[in-house]
């Protein structure tokens, strides 16, 4: 990742691996070819998240590296999970879906819920790259019917916290992916376990790997700029599993691991 940043700025990273244990793992920050250093706390949501301040006017490279994930541990539910990711959030105005919301589920509960749910998103969108910004929610999206991951897990989470089950939304590394990027997928409460859909059906589910968690992409940016001035130039984002891709099974029920 490469940027242009001014004199004095503090940027927030959520590009680490969350969950699973790592056998070998780097990010790097230069600024000017100058090595920076690098905090590391944790957010609300139990995401990775990496602090850089004080950056110098110029150019910064931000590289993580990362290789032998294990397996992670299946996700752990709080007793206020169900309350929390029931609520609106910044791109996801719950309270107007629920009439929308009742439609698409038509009555059914549970898993068959969730499938109606993610059915419905997937047949009635296009991804389209470039159809939408950082200042559209699930309400423009299901308007234009267009849009890129965010806009498909946007949509998919408003109407399933509509519809009376908790969803959230997770960035993840995608092998498979196709063009490669950062990609958000949502998790949704059914029966006290996190399951994971992707209504974009882009990339197999079964070896996604979990960055950052949260209501929306508000809560998962890759970069937050605290404080200065960031232009983003360049990104590459590049996610391999070994030995082999799995198949992508739909209606599978997966844990984001």
């Amino acid at each position: 990742m490469r940027a242009e940043v001014a004199a004095g700025t503090d940027i927030a990273l959520l590009v680490a691996a969350s969950a699973a244990p790592i056998a070998e793992e780097r990010l790097s920050v230069r600024a000017e070819g100058v090595e920076y250093p690098v905090s590391e706390t944790w957010d609300r949501f139990g995401s990775r998240l990496h602090l850089v301040q004080g950056l110098p006017e110029g150019t910064v490279e931000i590289t993580y590296e990362a290789s032998g994930a294990a397996v992670a541990p299946v996700p752990t539910t709080q007793e206020a999970d169900a309350v929390l990711h029931l609520r609106p959030s910044r791109y996801c105005e719950v309270d107007e879906f629920e009439k929308i919301a009742a439609e698409v589920i038509d009555g059914r509960d549970g898993v068959e819920a969730l499938d109606a749910v993610v059915d419905w998103v997937h047949d009635h969108l296009d991804y389209v790259p470039g159809a939408s910004t950082i200042t559209d929610s699930a309400g423009s999206t299901y308007l234009s019917r267009q849009g890129v991951c965010r806009d498909y897990a946007h949509l998919t989470a408003t109407l399933l916290r509509a519809g009376g089950i908790p969803a959230r939304c997770s960035s993840v590394y995608a092998p498979g992916l196709s063009p490669m990027d950062f990609h958000l997928v949502v998790e949704a409460l059914i029966e006290g376990e996190w399951l994971m859909v992707d209504a974009t059906h882009l990339a197999p589910r079964a070896s996604m790997m979990r960055i950052a968690t949260g209501q929306d992409a508000a809560d998962t940016a890759f970069m937050t700029t605290l404080a200065g001035n960031v232009t983003l130039t360049g990104i590459q984002v590049t996610a391999v599993v070994d030995p082999a891709l799995p198949a992508e099974i739909r209606h599978e029920r997966i844990a984001l691991r």
